[in-house]
């Protein structure tokens, strides 16, 4: 058979196929030999809405006749009323293709669009709608208006298939907040990452410090994990909502003469929330030994991990009851003390010995 004479179904994809919403459906139809994708030319198909009529035309034209195809199109599918000037130059080169057109949106009711525009795309669409063999949409409701303005429409749904999706059962959510750079453990976040897999989730948020971290192979490995998802810089506000999806929190410092006498203020924040936090086998967090578990090395880390998932849906009320009240004032109190001692004037936050 002459390759001019294979029979074809042409995809005009209304955009980059990586970035349109119904690119699954397209990768599984494009599995057949007889299916081929036409990515947009370079001029966009936008401009066919807002050029005159006559100059859409021509460029459809051009368009048109510069598509090399490897066969005859029998079918030429679109996804968007701007797509219609091309595909009916396509259909006049070829003359026993049918239209098939896909309604996955109310087009001609844009609202990022002009009056000017909305009222070409409603041209566009009804010519479209008209002239397609075979309407197929997204929804029962775009369906039901194309059986009011008398045409059928068969409804094809979407799909999601590349969308991940991950095992919801025993998933554990941990957050880490704060410093995200020489202070932090890089190679016991990726051995947890590596032994808890999709079965962790784990977000970290903070300002990311990679001059810091130039010839770390961890920390290059921990970016490329999918379950170690980088949030960056939160305000206090988003952190704190996001501490609610979360199953624990986690410090994951170094143990080392830096970090190991210290008392990470992380603990109380997740304690404010009714979280414990896991901490490596550091002596300065003891102080909040209730609001901490420490697990020493991978292995204890991912057990401890796993013990925590669901704790989102259960929050620990009481740690949460000591966090609240574990305030400034309480903090302060034997310097108010000291001062009231002293005769300092502390004004109306002088305090009663």
């Amino acid at each position: 058979m002459d390759i001019t004479e294979v029979p074809l179904a042409i995809l005009l994809l209304p955009g980059q196929l990586e970035t349109f919403i119904l690119r699954d459906q397209a990768r599984d139809l494009l599995r057949a030999p007889g299916v081929v994708a036409v990515e947009p030319p370079r001029a966009r198909y936008g401009a066919h809405a807002r050029m005159p009529y006559l100059m859409s035309e021509a460029l459809a034209s051009s368009q048109a006749r510069r598509m090399k195809l490897p066969g005859t199109p029998l079918v030429v599918m679109i996804f968007h009323p701007v797509q219609l000037p091309l595909a009916r130059a396509l259909l006049h080169r070829y003359p026993g293709a049918e239209l098939w057109y896909s309604r996955w949106d109310r087009y001609e009711r844009a609202y990022d669009a002009s009056p000017r525009v909305r009222e070409r795309l409603e041209l566009l669409h009804e010519e479209a709608a008209s002239r397609a063999t075979l309407i197929f949409t997204v929804s029962e409701a775009l369906a039901r208006l194309e059986r009011e303005a008398g045409r059928g429409a068969t409804v094809l749904t979407s799909a999601a298939d590349s969308f991940p999706a991950p095992d919801p059962t025993g998933t554990v959510v941990a957050l880490s907040l704060g410093h995200l750079g020489h202070r932090v453990d890089w190679t016991l976040l990726r051995e947890v990452s590596d032994r808890l897999g999709e079965k962790l989730v784990c977000l970290l948020v903070g300002d990311v410090h990679p001059d810091e971290l130039k010839n770390d192979r961890d920390f290059a490995a921990c970016r490329e994990r999918r379950n170690l998802v980088f949030l960056g810089r939160l305000e206090d506000d988003q952190a704190a909502r996001l501490l609610l999806t979360a199953d624990v929190g986690i410090v994951p410092f170094k143990v080392e003469p830096f970090n190991d006498a210290g008392l990470p203020n992380r603990i109380l924040k997740a304690a404010r929330v009714g979280r414990r936090t896991i901490t490596p086998m550091l002596e300065g967090v003891l102080t909040w030994d209730h609001a901490i578990t420490r697990a020493d090395g991978p292995d204890e880390w991912a057990d401890a991990l796993r013990a925590a998932a669901g704790a989102r849906v259960q929050p620990d009320m009481e740690l949460r009851d000591w966090a609240l009240a574990h305030t400034a004032e309480l903090v302060d109190l034997p310097l108010w003390q000291r001062l009231d001692a002293l005769g300092i004037d502390t004004g109306p936050a002088r305090l009663a010995g």
